[in-house]
């Protein structure tokens, strides 16, 4: 339908007092005579026709579009997808999304929350770049994982999440993995165990990573034996949440390594009101998935790139 020029003028000047000026269709329309009604057919007339076009932006580096889709699609409570250059190495995109994941956790963390901390090289990085925070309790949600080359240990990240806050770390001395259940049972009753764990029912907010079980895309999985490996590659493991296994479609898996673990367990991180996750690399897609469908996780702060992999899987 051809619009002449007049209607053209009048659609211009409604749609400007409407957008720019952010006057009401009520207004406007005592304004030019009209029923509000037509101002709104105008206004929806002006977004059809592209005479008004309406574009999200961020000057902050953030994908707005990729974050509210993301967010959308899986119920979050927070969603961050940070612009990065797809061709960016590990420790570029660690160094990019631990800057945003601090942000995020600047921007929600309140004195009354309880701050849980799983050791992953995301969270290590995030913590460099944490400004003060107000107060908060850290609480330790995982064993040492000793590994080569490891700058940091779940005890460090903890104390340094601590030193920014000035709150109380709740920390422990003992490995991620022991070689029996039994052990883990005894380690889990040594007192600064026993008393770290006992903060769990109070974390509000806890934040970790996401491995894909296999070589080179899950700490755990790399140092892990080779018989635990195959094993819960039989199980149906897919992915990690910081020591908690799950399937492909998110559900939580039981395992014999998860028993010999000193770690927070599935039924533990569903009681935290938020779990953020910091995951990077295109080939987690699967894992970043299968952690987004297990109800586990609230928050997530990732890269486009593997922001879009994830949205693109059926």
């Amino acid at each position: 339908m051809h619009t002449g020029p007049a209607q053209v003028v009048l659609t211009a000047s409604i749609a400007r007092r409407y957008y720019l000026e952010g006057r009401s269709k009520v207004d406007i329309a005592d304004e030019f005579g009209l029923s509000r009604f037509k101002v709104a057919r105008l206004l929806e007339a002006a977004l059809e026709s592209g005479l008004v076009h309406i574009e999200i932006r961020s000057e902050g580096g953030i994908d707005v579009d990729l974050s509210t889709r993301l967010q959308d699609r899986f119920g979050l409570q927070h969603s961050v997808v940070v612009e990065a250059p797809d061709d960016d190495d590990d420790e570029s995109l660690r160094g990019h999304l631990g800057r945003a994941a601090a942000h995020l956790l600047a921007e929600i963390l309140t004195p009354d929350d309880v701050l849980g901390i799983a050791w992953a090289r995301a969270v290590s990085a995030m913590v460099r770049a944490l400004p003060p925070l107000p107060g908060t309790p850290v609480v330790q949600l995982s064993g040492v994982l000793s590994f080569p080359g490891g700058p940091d240990t779940s005890v460090d990240v903890v104390r340094d999440v601590a030193g920014r806050s000035g709150g109380i770390a709740h920390v422990f001395y003992a490995p991620l993995t022991v070689p029996d259940a039994a052990t883990a049972r005894a380690l889990r009753q040594q007192p600064e165990v026993a008393r770290a764990f006992s903060q769990l029912p109070f974390v509000t907010k806890a934040v970790g990573g996401v491995g894909l079980w296999d070589a080179g895309l899950s700490t755990l999985y790399d140092t892990s034996s080779d018989h635990d490996r195959r094993t819960l590659r039989e199980l149906g493991v897919c992915a990690d949440i910081s020591g908690v296994f799950l399937s492909a479609a998110g559900e939580p898996v039981p395992t014999e390594l998860a028993d010999r673990m000193i770690s927070i367990s599935a039924e533990e991180m569903r009681a935290i009101p938020e779990v953020v996750v910091v995951p990077y690399g295109i080939r987690k897609a699967r894992a970043v998935r299968a952690a987004l469908r297990s109800g586990l996780v609230g928050g997530i702060v990732t890269h486009a790139a593997l922001a879009q992999a994830v949205l693109e899987m059926k």
